[in-house]
């Protein structure tokens, strides 16, 4: 049998190999990723395979600790079957270039389904297929395109590292540097005469460039990995143009002392260096002080039951939850932390994890992660662990839950970035070649100083800081966004459209009167037992108001949306929900929100429902007419068109006994008709709506309705803000505009004096950080404005 090495992998085939392209293969699998590799063009195939003599020298065997599963599993935060999830924290990241290459790791290695940038983190979360790719071989891939992760290996965790003080040493080395040189470079400065100048200026300028030495090969040579990891995965990154800056510089000036023809630019390139360094220390302090990170303990508007050692429930808020807590997790709820399944029959929906909808049965004992979702009736689990900051929130944002609405910013800033070094470099040959024909003492400080002023960064950062800082605010007052795009695509919305039950209706205030025959204590018992399991407003309604009775576990629940719930327990079967489900022809003068209940196919009653409307409604449906066509979708009867009809403006549209298709169908066809639609409503029920919408917001009343078809969560006391926090994403756009029109202006103006041969490279090199600090403090400053404006 033929045994051949495999062109992708570097292992022996096993089997007879698959040839393609005149290459060996030892699986299909392998063959496609070289296909998608070659097909594409994406990069240098061999820099990212493990073929013999593939990988750099200094990465070989440097991460083989990963091929440990003990530490491989503290690594991972979601590790189940074929997909593995992890955080890398990358020291490298530094600007949009590097963003847009991480977040498409995914044309380097298909295996990886999506990658996800915190920029001031400097994390990236990737999602992979662990059956083709380890996590070794990831950090492997992320080292050789110069992104290499931080791995602790003292606490297995990723991103608590210590301070990286090798800034502040080449900071140091590079300002011991300038300094001394700019000393040396006096006589020259001034054109001092003299026997003793003149003898040692010789001296003199070796000294300079002896000086220089340390700081161009150790203080620029983040510079220089960072440009020629780029250009060998065939990626051009901002420091490209940088570092060839730096190296022309330097070999202009080796040249001048070796030749006797002048004393160089070493004073000029130590300043530049030194700079550029300050630059980018100073950069990263005030990343780290305007820090977006969005900490949902203080805002996530989440609710969660926890049992007491009595037996009591209670509901606590998300980041309340200890480890050792006994949770109650209803059917379509989310397991907001890592726990083990106690009791009840568990099927975990992970989609919101992974993105893949098969559900996955769970037996006593099995741990469950966070971020599963119960779709099979009551469960109750113990607490491994508490809830860990932003992780529901990177759950939130998976790629798997993005939809085609357009974020005009985003694709805006990934084009400049991806084209703005090939610009750049264009314009200062041009420039430079300009200079040589004219003057050509004044070439090498157009090149250089055109290199060092341009600069993405003020641009690509007006977007990300604005909206950051927006999110933050209306994060502190209780109206939750998935992401930045959600306040974009709010500011464009011309429809609103509210579900009735439990959105502009309060569920604390509802009564409730109960007709029909008298329930018995079985029946009672199992009445409560089944409402125990659902999330819709009135049955959580239904279920405080009922007395306590001892809760039985059911043999089957089964809850059918926008109809009603069923349950078997022993001999006895219990329906709760519309009048036709439970098999009962409806009283047609009864107008009345209703929730009707039938046991052992025979019907028992109703309990009627006396709405009580959320405070401040009136006033906000009258600031909101102004500007936007107003709809009312319930899937409830028409029993309370009259108090809406007195309640609300006179063009509000009212639309009763909607089913949750009709309410998806409706926001569809106003879509197709040119509506911009922002929908609020229940996050379960009205799931569909909300995924439809342009804009869906998911009204939170202390009930884990956690859900990814939703874009916000908003507090039901902040509904009366609506008005505000839509007007205040509207001026976040004219925020964004005007802080574009500022870098532009920035980049025109600095290219100008640099082509023109009126900037030196050092004073080049001071403005280009300047420029993006001040316009994240401008964004910052703007954007705190706006949020002063809340009540």
């Amino acid at each position: 049998m033929e045994h051949k090495t495999c062109f992708h992998c570097g292992l022996e085939c096993e089997n007879s190999p698959i040839i393609f392209d005149d290459k060996s293969f030892c699986c299909n699998g392998c063959k496609t990723v070289y296909e998608i590799f070659s097909l594409n063009d994406l990069t240098c195939y061999y820099d990212f395979q493990n073929a013999p003599g593939a990988a750099p020298k200094e990465i070989v065997g440097k991460y083989d600790f990963l091929d440990n599963e003990k530490i491989v599993e503290k690594l991972l935060e979601f590790n189940n079957e074929k997909t593995q999830i992890v955080t890398l924290y990358i020291p490298h990241i530094h600007c949009s270039s590097c963003i847009w290459i991480l977040e498409n790791l995914n044309k380097l290695l298909p295996a990886v389904s999506s990658s996800q940038v915190n920029f001031g983190k400097k994390t990236v979360r990737v999602t992979y297929n662990s059956e083709t790719l380890s996590l070794k071989n990831l950090v492997d891939l992320l080292s050789r395109i110069g992104y290499e992760p931080y791995i602790s290996l003292e606490d297995y965790t990723t991103g608590k590292n210590q301070i990286n003080r090798s800034i502040i040493y080449k900071l140091g080395v590079a300002g011991f540097a300038f300094g001394n040189i700019m000393f040396l470079s006096f006589p020259e400065y001034f054109q001092v005469d003299g026997f003793w100048i003149e003898k040692y200026k010789p001296l003199f300028r070796w000294l300079m460039f002896t000086f220089s030495l340390p700081v161009v090969f150790y203080a620029a040579q983040d510079y220089y990995i960072s440009a020629y990891k780029g250009l060998r995965s065939k990626l051009l990154n901002i420091d490209v143009p940088i570092a060839l800056g730096i190296s022309v510089l330097f070999i202009r000036s080796t040249a001048e002392i070796i030749f006797n023809l002048g004393s160089g630019f070493f004073d000029s390139l130590t300043g530049l260096i030194f700079f550029l360094l300050i630059g980018k220390f100073f950069q990263q302090k005030t990343y780290s002080f305007l820090s977006f990170e969005r900490d949902y303990k203080s805002y996530f508007p989440i609710g969660i039951t926890k049992i007491s050692s009595e037996a009591k429930e209670e509901s606590i808020q998300v980041y309340d939850i200890k480890k050792g807590d006994r949770l109650l997790i209803r059917s379509e709820e989310l397991i907001p932390v890592d726990s083990i399944l106690i009791k009840g029959n568990a099927l975990i929906d992970y989609s919101f994890v992974t993105g893949e909808a098969e559900a996955v049965s769970k037996q006593s004992g099995d741990k469950l992660f966070a971020g599963g979702k119960q779709i099979d009736g009551v469960i109750e689990v113990d607490v491994l662990k508490t809830v860990e900051q932003s992780y529901l929130t990177q759950l939130w944002s998976n790629d798997v839950f993005k939809t085609n609405k357009e974020d005009a910013f985003t694709s805006l800033t990934n084009k400049i970035s991806k084209h703005f070094t090939i610009t750049v470099l264009a314009i200062a040959f041009l420039a430079t070649t300009f200079w040589l024909l004219t003057d050509a003492s004044k070439a090498l400080n157009v090149f250089t100083a055109v290199l060092i002023i341009a600069c993405p960064c003020a641009i690509a950062l007006s977007a990300p800081f604005t909206f950051g800082n927006l999110l933050r605010i209306f994060g502190k007052k209780k109206f939750y966004l998935k992401n930045a795009s959600v306040i974009e695509q709010l500011s464009k919305i011309n429809t609103i459209i509210f579900d009735k039950t439990g959105t502009i209706t309060a569920n604390k205030e509802t009564r409730i009167n109960y007709k029909g025959l008298e329930l018995n204590a079985k029946e009672e018992a199992l009445l409560k037992s089944t409402l125990r399991g659902s999330n819709h407003p009135l049955s959580r309604s239904l279920y405080n108001i009922l007395g306590e009775h001892n809760i039985v576990t059911l043999d089957s629940y089964q809850e059918h949306l926008g109809k009603g719930i069923e349950a078997n327990f022993k001999s006895n079967h219990i329906k709760i929900g519309s009048a036709p489900f439970v098999g009962h022809t409806s009283d047609s003068t009864t107008l009345n929100t209703t929730v009707h209940v039938s046991t052992n196919n025979t019907y028992k009653g109703k309990f009627t429902f006396y709405n009580a409307y959320r405070k401040g409604l009136s006033k906000l449906f009258n600031a909101l007419k102004k500007d936007y066509d107003l709809v009312i979708l319930s899937g409830d009867n028409q029993g309370e068109k009259e108090n809406l009809t007195k309640l609300l403006p006179s063009k509000t549209k009212l639309l009763f006994n909607q089913k949750p298709e009709d309410k998806l169908d409706y926001i569809k066809y106003h879509q197709s008709e040119g509506a911009n639609v922002l929908m609020i409503g229940d996050g379960l029920n009205d799931a569909g709506a909300l995924a439809q919408s342009n804009v869906g917001i998911a009204i939170s009343e202390n009930v884990n309705v956690f859900s990814p078809a939703c874009d916000a969560i908003l507090d039901a006391s902040k509904l009366n803000q609506l008005y505000n926090y839509i007007k205040a994403s509207k001026s976040a756009i004219s925020i964004i505009k005007w802080s574009f029109l500022l870098s532009f202006l920035y980049n025109v103006v600095g290219l100008y004096f640099a082509i023109s041969g009126q900037l030196s490279p050092v004073i080049a090199a001071i403005l280009m950080p300047l420029s993006s600090i001040s316009i994240v403090i401008f964004t910052t400053i703007a954007s705190n404005f706006l949020g002063n404006k809340f009540e």
